[in-house]
């Protein structure tokens, strides 16, 4: 163990704070991490204070990197330091990884509804940004990097119910074809011994705080968020629409276990899809009005709001996937959806009335 001083003046002036841990310090880099999972999964890391990595004992954290185009507030820690940039830009993200031991969380990317309809950006940011973050982390030394796909990697013919990782990756929307290409790159940088990659197959994320976004998945939180908080769910899709979801507390366990598994344990296929629950608005509608009438809240209504543009893309998706193989990992399966919205009621609202 020792004792060491971390410095910074990015907020106001210096800063000096004592913190004791483990004699191997921890660089982490995340991209993406402005939105909503980066912004957790940074939070829980400076909670645990430690993370193991190629060392194969718990590092403690040095220093978080979080890159991404904006930020919805400043930091509030001595470890977090924010660089505000373009991950389409190499200078950027070289400037951001440097040199010497670190580890990589990469979320950054276009979300599924602008992917298809901004297709050039969708290659600079999901493409070109994935190849700039793994080149950094060559140049930086073997890094570990955790890379987030998703589901959208599953499509057309090939599809399953359920989809597992032997699923052949046929992906119906330039964002999960953008994805699948950052799996094969993991798993070619990890063969060539540039990287130690692993990628976390992401199912749709619940339950999201805000407002809707450009995910052409948004109506998965929505269902669940906007009645809840009194308001009314314009559903876009059918009520018997089947997706695969997951807790963002369960995915944010899940990134941060992957990245500490022992390399020994990987198989030539470092992608694992996330185990998850295979749920429908119809389904969520009667979780909510159980939920709501144990809190005693006034739940808005589930509306349609038929959408053919973001049916069509959801109806390339996956309704189900078997999460096994990540499992046996140590990965954590989720727990129900009635404790997966509760946990987002614990976190973020509904705010008092």
């Amino acid at each position: 163990m020792i004792t060491f001083w971390l410095s910074h003046g990015q907020f106001g002036g210096m800063m000096q704070r004592r913190v004791s841990g483990p004699a191997t310090l921890m660089k982490i880099i995340i991209t993406g991490g402005g939105g909503f999972l980066g912004s957790q999964l940074a939070r829980e890391l400076l909670r645990r204070g430690t993370l193991t990595g190629s060392s194969g004992t718990p590092e403690a954290i040095r220093e978080i990197v979080l890159l991404d185009a904006f930020f919805h507030q400043p930091a509030g820690d001595v470890r977090i330091r924010q660089l505000t940039g373009d991950i389409g830009d190499p200078a950027t993200v070289f400037a951001a990884v440097g040199q010497g031991p670190v580890a990589i969380f990469h979320l950054a990317a276009m979300v599924s509804g602008e992917c298809e309809a901004r297709f050039d950006d969708a290659l600079r940011v999901n493409l070109d940004g994935t190849r700039n973050v793994l080149e950094a982390a060559r140049i930086a030394g073997r890094a570990r990097v955790v890379f987030a796909s998703s589901i959208a990697a599953y499509g057309g013919e090939a599809m399953q119910d359920p989809n597992t990782d032997l699923t052949k990756l046929t992906p119906g929307t330039t964002y999960g074809m953008t994805k699948v290409i950052g799996e094969l790159l993991i798993n070619d940088y990890t063969r060539k011994g540039f990287i130690d990659g692993r990628t976390a197959r992401l199912p749709t994320v619940i339950v999201r705080p805000g407002k809707p976004n450009a995910a052409a998945s948004s109506w998965a939180s929505g269902m669940f968020r906007e009645p809840l908080n009194g308001e009314t769910c314009a559903l876009p899709v059918r009520r018997d629409q089947c997706h695969p979801m997951t807790g963002y507390r369960t995915v944010i366990e899940s990134l941060i276990a992957l990245l500490e598994v022992p390399a020994g344990k990987l198989g030539a296929d470092r992608s694992y899809v996330l185990p998850a629950h295979r749920v429908t608005p119809a389904l969520a509608e009667e979780t909510v009005r159980a939920i709501a009438g144990l809190r005693g809240i006034r739940p808005g209504p589930i509306v349609e709001a038929f959408d053919p543009r973001i049916q069509g893309i959801v109806s390339n998706w996956p309704v189900s996937v078997d999460g096994a193989r990540a499992v046996a990992l140590g990965l954590p399966r989720p727990p129900e959806l009635k404790v997966i919205v509760e946990q987002f009621l614990e976190d973020f609202g509904p705010p008092p009335r």
